[in-house]
């Protein structure tokens, strides 16, 4: 297994670059995360096409040839110390053959994102570089809790996260140490069968969702018991599972969405003997706790639950 690169911390005048990779944007979406940058004391960079609109069957921002352009420009561009999302939403599967890492291979840089931007963290992956899934600069639906983006800021800082939860009654207990991997299950699903795909082996899984009926979140799972990788993963890290199934067919369950999610995944992998922890808070929830994806963790699974990283 190589070593995953870290980027180095942040400075106080630091540039970061907000960019929308994937879904359009309304500036009043971003008001409140760039100021919140600019008073953490560093300075946004705002993207060319930060706010362009081109819609084909959705609402993307810019182009394809748009938006790689802008993605390529903040991850080569010496003056920029990292990269935030504005968003997810679909498109970041548009971007990856054409990634240019030339110059942040000399100067790498945190890039930061959830949802959709898993695509473009496997990416990094595959090419040694660690990531932050964590909150956009767009604030959810839902809200997001202050610490969501200061633990954030924490971590540009040069600061890692520890997490102790509460347990979860699906939780299977166990000790695990290993490099964590993953993001949005729909696109960590997207992506199996492709070069982009994570590697599973040893690897501590980490998976959230948002939005999809049970039989496609059924469909995911089983996909990725298909492809071998349960059988590979030493662990299973569990994050929201937001707003899954049919509301109308979720009527008959006793269950929240969230907690049937559970149910039904807590079922699939009943017959594999790894550690797992249910309901972390990192997600399309609002207390998104940010997890660094190739970062090597601890986890600890028994009254509590601790996650601890090392670099």
């Amino acid at each position: 297994m190589k070593e995953i690169i870290f980027p180095k911390a942040l400075k106080k005048g630091d540039a970061i670059a907000v960019i929308s990779p994937a879904g359009s944007v309304e500036p009043a979406q971003l008001e409140k995360g760039i100021e919140m940058i600019r008073k953490k004391g560093y300075e946004p960079v705002l993207g060319e096409h930060l706010y362009t609109k081109f819609s084909n069957g959705y609402s993307y921002a810019g182009t394809e040839e748009e938006r790689l352009k802008e993605m390529n420009r903040a991850l080569n561009d010496p003056g920029i110390s990292a990269i935030w999302a504005s968003r997810g939403g679909y498109g970041c599967q548009h971007l990856i053959n054409g990634i240019d890492l030339k110059g942040f291979a000399k100067n790498p840089k945190w890039y930061i994102g959830y949802s959709d931007n898993t695509v473009i963290q496997s990416y990094l992956l595959k090419k040694g570089f660690a990531s932050v899934h964590g909150q956009t600069v767009k604030t959810s639906s839902f809200g997001v809790t202050e610490e969501s983006y200061d633990l954030i800021f924490d971590i540009l800082n040069g600061s890692l996260p520890e997490y102790s939860i509460q347990p979860h009654e699906k939780n299977k207990p166990g000790s695990i140490k290993g490099e964590l991997v993953g993001g949005n299950l729909a696109l960590i699903y997207a992506l199996l069968g492709t070069k982009y795909s994570f590697d599973f082996k040893d690897r501590i899984l980490f998976i959230e969702d948002i939005g999809e009926n049970f039989y496609a979140l059924d469909r995911m799972i089983m996909s990725l018991e298909l492809a071998g990788a349960f059988n590979k993963i030493s662990g299973l890290v569990i994050g929201g599972m937001t707003n899954m199934g049919d509301e109308k067919e979720n009527k008959q369950y006793e269950e929240s969405f969230d907690e049937f999610a559970y149910r039904l995944i807590s079922e699939r992998i009943a017959k594999y003997d790894f550690p797992v922890v249910f309901g972390f808070p990192n997600g399309h929830i609002r207390d998104n706790r940010p997890l660094i994806i190739g970062g090597e963790i601890h986890v600890e699974i028994d009254k509590t639950v601790s996650i601890s990283y090392r670099k």
